[in-house]
């Protein structure tokens, strides 16, 4: 099972607090049966809303060609996500170059 993204965490606890008050406040109900019920139910709620909501499509696509460690192209008919990606050295401005004594 994956796991769940942002929106559907924030779906669903939206909903979960949405509904519990929205049944809280329309049944009127103050005894701790009828406020355990109303808790549950918004909970339940806010479970199915998170499950049943679209996930991901599919792993992000990069337009670039993956380097792997040993400098080939990653294009030899892998995915890009096996191969592991090695950043350029960065060389500053200054890096060869020192003013002074």
């Amino acid at each position: 099972m994956q796991r769940p993204n942002a929106a559907q965490l924030t779906y669903g606890s939206a909903t979960v607090v949405l509904a519990t008050v929205a049944l809280l406040l329309l049944s009127g109900t103050t005894t701790l049966p009828g406020i355990a019920a109303a808790c549950a139910a918004g909970l339940l709620l806010g479970v199915l809303v998170a499950v049943t909501m679209p996930g991901r499509a599919g792993p992000v696509k990069t337009s670039a060609p993956v380097r792997s460690a040993s400098g080939t192209s990653g294009t030899s008919g892998t995915s890009g996500n096996e191969e592991i990606r090695v950043p350029a050295a960065r060389v500053g401005g200054s890096a060869g170059t020192r003013i002074g004594s």
